[in-house]
């Protein structure tokens, strides 16, 4: 059987609208899914539908409401080197090299320099930038900014990747690319993902395994697994199977638009 990494059970998060109880907002109902040990998981929905809430709780950024995060079992409390995160802000120090900013954390946790530098060496040629060890934030693209906010999350080997957005402010044909590499690691490193996004394309192309969300509140309203045989790139994008999946995909967005319209 396989082993579920991350498990979110019975999840509620409740907002008092200007701290008036009768106004409570409420931006996620009854979340309940699981990841499993070197899946990928992604969650798509509609603008505003809780995801990046969902992903900040599972972070230990955000407490819920009512419910439970367990990874490995254990309950989460708090942010824990466990959990890596990477946000559509590349959030890099500008006055550190591209190496030095993969070797931060490791230099919070005390590993020796020689080591530091070899693991950064590691993930600077997984994500492709080397040659630019030495290069500081402002002389890269917003890809290569990226890269390196990658290559640090993993650096640290957190038991689970979660990712909001990270491509968001990316142009279309780099996002193709960072869509590509991501995939590529993902085989390498067999990390387990949970990926936020609302490009349907990105989530098909990515996902093990897709969790569509309703508006808000957000619920779970379908989950999807991708079976499409091949390599996970843009020739993925022109299959039959991929264009079904993501016509199913559209169809249940554009239900969860058309409902909030007419206030159901």
């Amino acid at each position: 059987m396989e082993n579920i990494k991350l498990r979110v059970k019975d999840l509620q998060k409740i907002y008092p609208a200007n701290g008036r109880k009768d106004k409570e907002v409420v931006a996620l109902r009854d979340i309940n899914l699981e990841v499993m040990e070197s899946e990928f998981v992604v969650m798509v929905g509609p603008s505003g539908c809780g995801k990046s809430t969902l992903i900040n709780i599972i972070g230990g950024l955000e407490d819920a409401t009512e419910g439970e995060v367990q990874i490995d079992g254990k309950d989460v409390v708090g942010p824990g080197a466990d959990r890596g995160m990477v946000f559509q802000g590349y959030s890099l120090f500008p006055w550190l090299t591209v190496q030095k900013n993969i070797e931060f954390g490791l230099k919070m946790k005390k590993v020796p320099k020689e080591e530091r530098a070899k693991i950064a060496k590691e993930f600077i040629d997984l994500v492709g930038l080397t040659g630019f060890e030495n290069s500081l934030p402002k002389q890269l693209s917003g890809g290569m900014k990226q890269r390196v906010a990658i290559a640090r999350t993993l650096a640290n080997h957190p038991q689970v990747l979660l990712m909001d957005e990270p491509f968001g402010a990316l142009d279309a044909q780099t996002r193709v690319v960072m869509q590509e590499l991501l995939a590529k690691i993902s085989r390498e490193t067999k990390n387990t993902i949970l990926f936020i996004t609302h490009d349907i394309d990105e989530a098909i192309l990515l996902a093990d395994r897709i969790y569509v969300m309703s508006r808000r509140p957000g619920t779970i309203r379908e989950v999807m697994d991708v079976n499409i045989e091949g390599e996970r790139n843009h020739e993925m994008l022109v299959k039959p199977e991929f264009l079904e999946m993501k016509r199913k995909i559209m169809e249940m967005l554009w239900q969860e638009s058309q409902d909030a319209a007419m206030g159901k």
